[in-house]
């Protein structure tokens, strides 16, 4: 082999070439997805300042102490917007996203370049990974700080939380990802995807609390995963005297891990079956 093929084999697209595999494609995604979003300084703002601004009027709002329960109504909020702002990081953010970049043909170029379909879920999942995380932290610091939420201080409370929020924010991502395919256009994207989520906060114990929701709605509301998120996160940060609150009186850690692990499996399979590259107007 010549000096001048050995230098052409090293070369983008020669044989020679090994290209990045989806994982090392993945990262690199991420990390566009996550530069694109920091750009967007309103939209960074507005994102984490949301959750932040209604936990400040809902627990100024409805504050005084919950009676047998050890807790003060402002307490109960945290939990409950952290679940949130999970489930907005996630499904909001995705559903809404790959909506409007499918209608600006922006699948449908990706999807015809080399890099694995993988890649691109990979970013969207790092994107999403970190703005939970950050949004998560920005509410238990406003939590701790101004409505005495106290920390856990054993590891497997720790352990509780790190398992709902991979959980919670797992099933959500892939949620996200399925509805993304029921807009018809980037213009009607936010409707779709706002409406269930908005309704979902009401029923399952972000903005009212469980005590107050009738049976009934919260049976709907145990149907989807932002119920058992806002009840896992109560049972990671709350005392336990405020589990006379739940439904069951308890936490219920075991069927909170089950229903997030079965639409994470739930979500998966919505995905594959219904997720597009192109609207259907283009098919």
């Amino acid at each position: 082999m010549t000096a001048t093929t050995m230098a052409r084999a090293g070369e983008p697209g020669s044989p020679g070439t090994r290209l990045p595999g989806a994982w090392g494609l993945g990262l690199r995604r991420g990390a566009l997805e996550l530069r694109q979003f920091f750009r967007m300084r309103d939209q960074v703002v507005f994102t984490f300042a949301f959750p932040v601004v209604f936990l400040f009027l809902f627990a100024s709002i409805f504050s005084g102490e919950v009676p047998g329960a050890g807790v003060d109504s402002s307490q109960l909020y945290v939990p409950g917007m952290m679940a949130a702002g999970i489930m907005s990081t996630s499904f909001q953010s995705l559903g809404i996203s790959i909506a409007i970049e499918r209608d600006e043909k922006v699948l449908r170029r990706l999807r015809g370049t080399p890099m694995p379909p993988a890649a691109y879920f990979l970013g969207k999942i790092w994107l999403v990974l970190v703005t939970g995380l950050l949004e998560t932290a920005i509410l238990l610091g406003v939590g701790t700080a101004l409505y005495d939420v106290e920390l856990p201080s054993d590891a497997e409370r720790w352990f509780q939380f790190g398992w709902i929020f991979l959980l919670g924010m797992t099933a959500c991502a892939l949620l996200g990802i399925a509805i993304s395919s029921v807009p018809t256009s980037s213009r009607s994207a936010s409707s779709v995807v706002v409406l269930p989520f908005l309704v979902l906060q009401f029923i399952s114990g972000v903005y009212i609390s469980v005590d107050m929701i009738p049976a009934w709605l919260l049976d709907i509301a145990a149907l989807f995963p932002l119920k058992w998120m806002c009840q896992g996160l109560r049972g990671v940060f709350l005392p336990d005297s405020a589990r006379v609150l739940e439904q069951a009186g308890s936490w219920e850690f075991g069927r909170v891990a089950l229903v997030l692990a079965a639409w994470c499996a739930g979500g998966l399979l919505l995905c594959l079956l219904t997720f597009r590259w192109k609207n259907r107007r283009d098919a």
